[in-house]
């Protein structure tokens, strides 16, 4: 194998895929990137087996053809400390490459590209939707604090894909707290699911360019996505996911809008004062106005603050975990929310108000707690 690239191109395409080498591995080989060379388009694969990146990026001039694996850390390390400029990168005797620049070059071991595993991608029954890329990161970060650390339940770790004729739903939940995004620019011809973990969908969105379309596929145990010249992946997480539209609230007569910005720095000041363990506060809530309270009696803490608000309904007392509901309100970005309110030990919905841009695609669900 031989060929001619800018290293700083071919360092970012391994960045890029990095983030797929384990940082333990019973598997020494995966701790390697497999390079590709076809056709002068040299193709990148990471993977830990459970999540798999692979990027192509075009090499310069003429090339020889080849596989190998090259060490993952020395190769990214290497790469960091050149400067922008074109390199020969070529095999030189038996287990040894050679990276050569301007005036210098190192040699590094590789390993045959036949010890790498094989990656399982989606079968032929897989089925296909196309996601604007911007819709799709939009979603993930909407949603994926809200998912569980859950051994028991597994399907709850990671965001569940629910994709019908007319929109699609992205869920997290963690029990505590609940989680929906939904885009009607999501479509497929048949209704279908995937519980994609959380680990895959963070790297997605912190690697996804913003421009352009996601085409994923997907069957029972692999989901694939693929994205200009980058392509993910992974196992799906095997499971049913809850029922979740049976837990959203649908008729809460007692209702609160306020200002998102206001709500939360005032949850985040009296939160301050609540017990460490339990993170407890309460809202106090009459027509016209919140009064928020948090107190810890073993610390002698304690906390309150009233605020004006736009609220109707009957006076009630219900108490939130502040950590859950600064999370919720820190992960929507619209000016004003909705707080929909049934008695002090029934869930609460919030939504964005009717005004915002994002109303009909997130919808929270936070669980009350009891509090004295």
């Amino acid at each position: 194998m031989e060929f001619n690239v800018s290293s700083a191109e071919l360092l970012k395409a391994l960045m890029d895929v990095q983030k797929a080498i384990p940082a333990k591995t019973a598997l020494p080989i995966l701790e390697n990137f497999l390079f590709r060379l076809e056709n002068g388009q040299l193709e990148i694969t990471a993977s830990d087996q459970e999540l798999t990146l692979r990027t192509t990026i075009a090499v310069d001039g003429e090339s020889k053809d080849g596989s190998i694996a090259v060490p993952a850390r020395q190769i990214v390390e290497l790469l960091k400390a050149l400067p922008d400029q074109p390199i020969v990168i070529k095999t030189a005797g038996e287990g040894s490459f050679e990276c050569i620049w301007n005036n210098g070059n190192s040699s590094l071991p590789y390993f045959p590209a036949s010890d790498y595993p094989q990656i399982k991608t989606t079968g032929e029954d897989a089925q296909q939707i196309t996601v604007p890329a911007e819709v799709l990161a939009e979603g993930i970060g909407s949603t994926i604090y809200a998912t569980a650390d859950d051994e028991m339940r597994p399907a709850m770790n990671g965001i569940f894909f629910d994709v019908a004729e007319s929109s699609t739903t992205l869920v997290a939940s963690d029990s505590h707290k609940l989680i929906c995004y939904t885009t009607p620019e999501v479509k497929a011809a048949q209704a279908a699911s995937f519980i994609l973990h959380k680990k895959p969908a963070g790297v997605i969105k912190a690697i996804l360019d913003k421009q352009g379309d996601v085409e994923i596929s997907f069957d029972n145990n692999n989901v694939m996505f693929k994205f200009g010249s980058t392509l993910m992946i992974c196992r799906l997480i095997v499971g049913k996911y809850p029922k979740y539209r049976d837990v959203i609230p649908q008729n809460n007569a007692n209702i609160l809008k306020i200002d998102r910005i206001q709500l939360l720095n005032t949850v985040k000041r009296v939160a301050v004062c609540a017990n460490k363990a339990s993170n407890h506060i309460k809202f106090d809530l009459k027509p016209g106005q919140l009064e928020i309270t948090a107190q810890d009696l073993g610390f002698a803490l304690a906390a309150y603050e009233k605020i004006a608000c736009d609220y109707n309904g009957d006076s009630l007392a219900i108490g939130f975990k502040s950590s859950f509901m600064i999370e919720i309100l820190s992960n929507m970005t619209c000016d004003n929310v909705v707080m929909k309110f049934a008695d002090a030990r029934r869930a609460a919905l919030i939504v964005p108000s009717e005004e915002e841009e994002e109303s009909e695609k997130i919808c929270g669900i936070l669980m009350p707690i009891m509090v004295s």
